[in-house]
């Protein structure tokens, strides 16, 4: 299938022309050991947009060797003020280059183009710049001893090693942000492996790794499938650390193939998180806030608070207005400014969801608005669905155990505080959690008691580079963001020093 390249975005989308995309390797873009090469695919129309190397295990790894001999040789005598100068390079190159990098993940994952650029170029530099001032407060403790005589202890912080990066399709830039500036900071080395559904905005920002002076081999990008190159990286007796975000399937399988050399291993996975409205709520502010919080990017977003609880006295009206809400919600290509929801990424992710659209239904969940793919008009080649809201929703149901990752919200019914989170806490996930009241009290007593790494009160999906993010249960283990994470790409050195 040829490429197709918008002429209205003609000068932006000069990344886009020419030859396949490459693989970064010690500095270098080389083809793929295969030869082959696959399509990245514009979900709003079903077009190719780009053709992207076809990595595979010898690529990975090369990569991983080129990730060693950048760890033990330049970067070791990289400084961590030198290493601090890099990374705010690196987030000046970001900043500059924004609007082209937000351009390729509204062309290759479909996110619209009107959800604030501002904002997003924020968080995006902001991940840099917060781990940059990390990069030179890095440090042990001396800590007292109770040994008889004269001995002297203290801890070092080290950098754990090689890393693999694999990161989801559902936010390639933030996703990818988030991993490179922690292995950045801690003075790891790293292979980057992104989703093959959405790899663009990861080689443009591989371009600019490039321009930053950050050591060629620190940084390392191979493209490919998660049966080959992830699996290749999650195996790798060379490969130290494994920071993965994506589903909690793939997230077991890494668990496993890790075990080889007991490499240590980060997981951000799947969630189906609770959000709970009380009826003493804000409705004007809880209907629209807890519907983006569903609806928002298509609905794929790990944390996504797609389990409405609604307290009985205002169900029937939650329900009414919400349905409305998402009635009202203008479906439309990513490259609309207009847009507020745009596709979903791929055919195979449009077909699951469809799946659970046509199941819950059976299950008897009643659906008030939505439901059906868009077939007609200009969007019947994307990979389009309507925000869709099922009403009647039991815990039962696997509409409302299984994460769907669309804009698919089940609204369930509940009377009590303690009834409430007893089944908000029932189920394998707990990633995030949602809270709406104008009670305080009852606002730290639901929050405290949620079994989730987030919740958010009379608001929803609120992220900081210094605030932690991780998962409870099955949806993960350790952290992203926030000092904490810097754990997770440091091993503890205890030094002990006999001095008579």
């Amino acid at each position: 299938m040829p490429v197709q390249v918008l002429p209205t975005f003609d000068r932006e989308f000069s990344f886009l022309r020419g030859d396949a995309k490459k693989l970064l390797i010690e500095g270098e873009w080389v083809e793929a050991a295969s030869g082959q090469t696959f399509p990245s695919i514009n979900p709003s129309t079903g077009a190719t947009i780009a053709h992207l190397a076809q990595g595979d295990a010898r690529d990975a790894d090369k990569a991983v060797a080129a990730a060693r001999r950048a760890f033990e040789g330049p970067w070791s005598k990289v400084t961590p003020a030198e290493r601090q100068w890099m990374i705010w390079r690196l987030a000046d190159l970001v900043e500059e280059n924004y609007e082209e990098l937000r351009l390729l993940e509204v062309l290759d994952m479909g996110s619209p183009i009107g959800r604030s650029p501002e904002a997003g170029a924020t968080r995006a530099v902001e991940v840099l710049r917060y781990y940059a001032g990390w990069a030179t407060k890095i440090q042990g403790e001396t800590i007292p001893n109770s040994v008889p005589g004269s001995v002297f202890s203290y801890t070092l912080r080290e950098p754990v090693g090689v890393v693999a990066a694999i990161v989801p399709w559902n936010g390639p830039l933030s996703n990818a942000l988030w991993k490179i500036a922690p292995v950045l900071a801690t003075g790891c080395t790293m292979v980057l492996k992104p989703a093959e559904q959405a790899s663009l905005t990861a080689i443009r920002l591989g371009e600019l790794i490039c321009e930053s002076e950050i050591p060629d081999g620190v940084v390392n990008i191979v493209t490919g499938f998660g049966e080959t190159v992830g699996a290749a990286l999650a195996s790798h007796h060379d490969v130290d650390k494994v920071a993965f975000t994506g589903s909690t399937v793939t997230g077991q399988h890494i668990v496993r193939a890790a075990a080889g050399n007991l490499k240590r291993v980060s997981l951000e996975l799947g969630g189906k998180s609770p959000d709970i409205v009380f009826a003493d709520a804000d409705l004007d502010k809880a209907v629209p806030g807890a519907a983006m919080a569903v609806f928002g990017n298509s609905g794929q977003v790990c944390c996504a608070g797609t389990r409405l609880f609604v307290q009985r006295p205002v169900y029937d009206e939650f329900v009414a207005r919400v349905s409305h809400f998402a009635g009202a919600l203008r479906v439309g290509d990513s490259l609309d400014p207009a847009t507020q929801i745009g596709p979903l990424v791929s055919a195979g992710q449009l077909d699951r969801v469809l799946g659970y659209l046509k199941l819950g239904p059976v299950e008897g969940a009643r659906t008030t608005v939505g439901g059906e793919r868009l077939t007609e008009g200009p969007l019947k080649d994307g990979y389009f669905v309507p925000p869709t809201v099922f009403a009647d929703v039991t815990d039962d149901m696997r509409i409302a155990r299984d994460e769907i990752f669309g804009p698919v919200a089940c609204v369930l019914p509940f009377d009590t505080v303690p009834e409430v989170v007893a089944r908000a806490n029932r189920g394998v996930y707990g990633l995030g959690g949602g809270v709406w009241t104008r009670d305080v009290g009852k606002a730290h007593q639901v929050s405290a008691a949620l079994k989730t790494g987030a919740v958010w009160v009379n608001g929803y999906l609120h992220f900081d580079a210094a605030v932690p993010f991780g998962g409870y249960k099955m949806s993960g283990w350790g952290n992203e963001l926030g000092a904490r994470s810097l754990d997770e790409y440091l091993n503890v050195k205890s030094v002990w020093i006999t001095t008579d």
